[in-house]
């Protein structure tokens, strides 16, 4: 795997600590929360800033973002398909 840019390795530190708050301050639903709904909401609003970046660094260097979980069982987007084999297929026909 290549190796992150700055500007990545910044998004991915910032990002990490706005999660880390985020479970940090978990409270239950019958608590009152620590942080203010604006403070919330910001940090909110950072995270959607944050991956949309990542998404666009990543098209940029030509590489998939990789940000959604993928299952096993999930068909791939992509097929490779050996030359090779198209030519044996051909020349039985």
């Amino acid at each position: 795997m290549s190796e992150l840019s700055k500007e990545e390795q910044i998004l991915k530190a910032v990002k990490k600590t706005l999660t880390d708050v985020a479970k940090d301050t978990y409270t239950p639903a019958n608590l009152k929360h620590p942080l203010s709904e604006p403070t919330i909401h910001s940090i909110r609003d950072c995270l959607a800033l944050i991956s949309a970046r990542e998404t666009e660094l990543a098209n940029q260097a030509g590489r998939e973002n990789g940000l959604r979980p993928r299952y096993v069982d999930e068909a791939p987007k992509s097929v490779v398909v050996n030359i090779n084999d198209l030519k044996k297929n051909k020349d039985k026909d």
